[in-house]
């Protein structure tokens, strides 16, 4: 049992937050023209914005962290409360009461990277990072995909070749979140080329101002610079940053992905706000087209599949809290969740016609571009739309696996055989 009740709890979380931060305002109905009309997904943000962000994100995650609820449901030895998942689920209602810094920074950290550390890093690396991470001390990224290996990963080509106690990192890693502000990160290399591909992988964790690590922004179609390109000239990492066995890494990134779509789909609570009836209804009345039965028939499409989506998610949320780890299911909210953007840019795109490529000065309309130039990056990220389909096909609904292509044989041959 918890040395502390729930109701305690929440007065020592309410004390702490009226203490440190002021209260939201009660949240008002939807005006139109009123507020903020950004439906950006990927944001652009100038570099010294962003750092200050981190640094005002940091000083309230160690303020947390030195209150007792920064770690609420980990284990005591790295700073944890070691409390039910429930008491966590509390901390975050509550806190969303109040003005506090914005904690997408951590996203990857604490969603991704240190679930992971914590399954199959040594007890060296869990001493080092998992306390400062969930502090806010330091930040983690994921070092996944490649040029060449994005959809298929495990045919990833970055090399980690053994020098003694260390190993030497060598290749290039693109697409990677946050690299710019991470101080570590997970990376998966490839530890022996003569095994089959998802066996000669090996995980590790590095550090991201080791000399070697060259990181270059990629610019977005938004305007924003949010992912990165990142190369590794013979990067040294001590054999007991390793996560799990040599040859093992194939599972090490399983962790991950369980856990990256676990945060991208159902973290998501079913579209991140753009899912608001009320603002699709309010743009259909803006331009006068609220009373045509064919756009109320998709703009109720577009409420009801998030509908859909929301209650899918809650399930496999209720699954993860108590206690069994993330399954294929989350990767039917990770693609459900891009369908359903997907869908939503479609109908606003429908609506607004000219406007979302002209910008008149008119609130809630080219604003809408933001969410169009985004949704294609995110039906890349955490897996493509086509990888989730065959991870539910095959894990999900049973169906036979994906028979792939034989890399072995040159593409013009196979058109040949096919011919013949």
């Amino acid at each position: 049992m918890p040395d502390i009740t729930i109701d305690e709890f929440r007065d020592e979380v309410v004390s702490f937050l009226d203490a440190n931060a002021a209260k939201r305002e009660a949240e008002q109905k939807f005006v139109w023209g009123e507020g903020d009309d950004d439906v950006a997904l990927f944001q652009e943000v100038t570099p010294e914005n962003e750092l200050a962000d981190l640094a005002k994100a940091q000083d309230w995650r160690a303020k947390r962290f030195d209150a007792g609820v920064g770690y609420i449901s980990g284990p005591s030895e790295y700073g944890g409360r070691e409390l039910p998942a429930a008491y966590d689920r509390l901390y975050g209602q509550l806190e969303a009461r109040y003005q506090t810094p914005n904690q997408s920074f951590f996203g990857i950290g604490l969603g991704m990277v240190a679930p992971t550390i914590a399954a199959h890093a040594t007890p060296e690396v869990k001493d080092a990072y998992l306390r400062k991470m969930y502090r806010g001390d330091i930040v983690g990224c994921q070092l996944f995909s490649e040029p060449g290996a994005g959809s298929d990963l495990a045919s990833l080509q970055t090399k980690a070749e053994r020098d003694g106690d260390e190993w030497l990192i060598t290749g290039q890693k693109v697409w990677t979140s946050g690299a710019q502000y991470s101080d570590i990160g997970e990376i998966i290399c490839r530890t022996d080329p003569d095994l089959p591909k998802h066996k000669g992988l090996t995980g590790f964790v590095v550090d991201m101002k080791a000399p070697g690590v060259e990181i270059r922004p990629l610019r977005q179609m938004t305007g924003g610079a949010s992912f990165n390109e990142v190369f590794f000239t013979e990067v040294r990492v001590p054999d007991n940053h390793r996560l799990g066995d040599v040859n093992q890494g194939w599972t090490v990134a399983l962790t991950t992905l369980m856990n990256e779509r676990a945060s991208i789909g159902a973290g998501s609570g079913g579209g991140g706000g753009l899912a608001d009836v009320t603002r699709l209804a309010e743009l259909c009345r803006h331009l006068g087209v609220l009373d045509d039965p064919i756009v109320r028939q998709k703009m109720m499409d577009v409420y009801i599949n998030f509908q859909v989506a929301k209650y899918t998610n809650q399930r496999a949320l209720d699954k993860i809290k108590q206690g069994q780890l993330p399954g294929p299911e989350m990767s039917i909210a990770k693609l459900s969740l891009t369908n359903n953007l997907w869908r939503t840019a479609n109908f606003v795109t429908d609506v607004l016609g000219p406007r979302a490529i002209a910008d008149t000065g008119e609130w809630g309309t080219y604003a809408w571009s933001q969410l169009l130039l985004g949704v294609p990056g995110l039906k890349v990220a955490g897996g493509t739309d086509e990888v989730m389909k065959n991870i539910v096909g095959e894990r999900v609904l049973g169906l036979p696996k994906d028979t792939g292509i034989d890399s072995t044989t040159a593409f013009k041959d196979l058109m040949v055989n096919e011919n013949n």
